[in-house]
């Protein structure tokens, strides 16, 4: 049986040489390990390179040569990527073209007249294991697809040209294709690989005309560590251009982050940071680039430092709820009805931190079930103690947000919560966003169905802010619309608002439901709602949201009032 040496082709040399007894003199020295192939001058030389780009393992190359001399070969040889991966010995009689050929990407040299036949297999070995052992690193270095970097090499060289060359001022770009996932599912996954290739070509060419390195990271995203003009929308519009002219039906949107350099700081907080840039990008589509400066970057210290800080703010009860009161207006006088819980952060260091400062960061990480747990905590005990002291329950709305609905063992948890404090489950009313319902509906529609068959009254919050309101409504498990305040906000000066106003307490009369609007704050828009039937009403009208020693001012009065209708 054959072993695998003896089936194995052996490697390729391509030997260039004018003078016939100089290719006659290397035949007889290589010609017993290698398959030799022959060119007279350059332009032979760069025909033969490029018929058996894929089999030749090195090239001897004489320097002096007519047509085109081995210089020549050399640039042109420097100049194209694929030839380039192939290694040349130039041959030289000439000390003083050694030092120039070794410049131009010569791997070695081989003197002439020429050295010992052992001497010249020695180069010529050591020359091809080199160049085997470099394309091996390469397969493995480089991202099949793209063929640029993968990550871990390209965070190596990143790492390395931050070290060994600080003069070298190079900018960290993130760039990434928006829903590309919906991309490949709608149009297919060879599609997609057709996107991520054109894209990597582009940077390809574009690393090419400026110093740099690239690296596709993880599926559509593409890190370039490089020099750069400043002009990063041109780059991001030369990258946009070139999917765009890919395909005219499918709309493929790029965005980019960018970190400018900065002395000192090393590629990967840079990258850190362009990352972050660019997922602030994600879904605008009035802006597809943003870049990290001083601004951002406090805002991401702060962002990280509220993070860190929230069960610290959990544990000594920096959290502050409020209660904004909401009132009956189909009364005369309008009557105090119920609540809204209201959170601020009294941070030590920082001072009053507002709920928009940190809400969606902890809806964003997943953290928003703790500060919904402990609202819901305060508002219970907060109810408990009015009820003792003033003989009456007034209910308050606490938040329930989407991460909540997905919470295990949510409903127990509310109904412990209900129990141990002495309520009835309408004390603790439960507010949804309208825009939970539109992600894993069904999900939502169970917990909240759940809640509701549980005694819980659940109230549809922002009610108007989505795009699914009205065909969901009607399996919507809910005894409350809270109107979205952008309905309120202009209704005195616009026809068209308040008529919409007007539709949704139709729809709400017409599924028995009741109608809270909030953010009202002036007269006539309480007139305005008042005389088209709206229930409830909140907003600075009234009061804006309250401390509960406050708030309690507001139950005295009720009572006041209360007894002197008695009298």
């Amino acid at each position: 049986m054959m072993d695998s040496k003896q089936i194995q082709r052996p490697q390729m040399i391509l030997v260039v040489d004018d003078q016939e007894i100089n290719r006659d003199l290397l035949c007889d020295i290589l010609a017993g390990n290698y398959k030799l192939i022959y060119a007279e001058n350059g332009k032979e030389a760069l025909e033969q390179m490029r018929a058996n780009i894929n089999d030749l393992s090195i090239v001897l190359l004489d320097l002096r040569m007519p047509v085109m001399n081995g210089m020549e070969v050399l640039e042109v040889v420097r100049k194209d990527e694929q030839l380039r991966r192939i290694p040349v010995i130039v041959l030289t009689a000439d000390k003083n073209a050694e030092l120039q050929a070794l410049q131009m990407g010569a791997s070695d040299f081989i003197t002439k007249p020429f050295d010992l036949r052992e001497v010249i297999l020695a180069r010529v070995g050591r020359i091809i294991e080199l160049s085997e052992g470099r394309q091996l690193i390469s397969a493995a270095e480089h991202d099949e697809l793209t063929m640029l970097y993968n990550r871990n090499f390209f965070l190596e060289y990143a790492n390395r040209l931050f070290h060994y060359h600080p003069e070298m001022h190079l900018d960290a770009i993130v760039i990434n294709i928006e829903q590309f996932h919906s991309i490949n599912a709608l149009n297919g996954r060879e599609f997609g690989n057709n996107v991520l290739r054109i894209i990597g070509n582009e940077i390809r060419s574009f690393l090419a005309e400026t110093n740099g390195i690239a690296s596709r990271i993880d599926g559509d995203r593409f890190d370039l560590y490089c020099a750069t003009n400043g002009d990063y929308q041109a780059i991001l519009d030369r990258f946009q251009k070139k999917v765009s002219q890919y395909s005219n039906s499918v709309n493929i949107r790029l965005r980019m982050g960018v970190r400018p350099w900065k002395e000192e700081v090393d590629p990967q907080i840079l990258f850190d940071q362009a990352r972050a840039a660019c997922n602030m990008v994600r879904g605008n589509y009035q802006n597809s680039l943003m870049i990290y400066d001083e601004d951002l970057r406090m805002k991401e210290m702060l962002k990280q430092r509220l993070l860190n800080d929230l069960q610290a703010a959990v544990d000594e009860r920096q959290f502050r709820v409020l209660y904004q009161p909401k009132y009956d207006v189909q009364v005369d006088p309008p009557q105090l009805t119920s609540a809204e819980a209201l959170i601020r952060w009294q941070h030590p260091d920082l001072g009053m931190i507002s709920p928009g400062d940190f809400i969606p960061l902890f809806e964003g990480n997943g953290l928003i079930c703790k500060v919904d747990n402990y609202v819901w905590k305060e508002a219970a005990r907060q109810i408990a103690h009015w009820k003792e002291k003033y003989g009456f329950s007034l209910p308050v709305s606490v938040n329930l947000s989407r991460a909540d609905v997905f919470t295990a063992g949510l409903v127990e948890k509310l109904t412990e919560l209900v129990k141990a404090n002495g309520l009835n489950f309408g004390d603790l009313k439960l507010e949804v966003t309208e825009s939970a319902y539109t992600d894993n509906a069904q999900r939502v529609l169970e917990v909240v169905s759940h809640l509701r068959q549980q005694g819980f009254e659940i109230e549809m919050d922002d009610f108007g802010s989505g795009y699914s309101s009205l065909n969901m409504l009607s399996d919507m498990p809910i005894d409350v619309l809270k109107m979205d305040m952008k309905f309120v906000r202009n209704i005195e000066n616009s026809e068209t608002d308040f008529r919409l106003v007007e539709l949704i307490l139709d729809i709400a009369k017409y599924l028995d439901l009741t109608v809270v609007a909030e953010g009202v704050e002036t007269k006539g828009q309480l007139d305005l709602l008042q005389n088209a039937g709206c229930n409830i009403v909140q907003g600075y009208y009234f009061s804006r949201p309250l401390p509960a020693e406050e708030f309690e001012k507001l139950i005295q009065r009720e009572i006041a009032i209360e007894r002197g209708k008695k009298q």
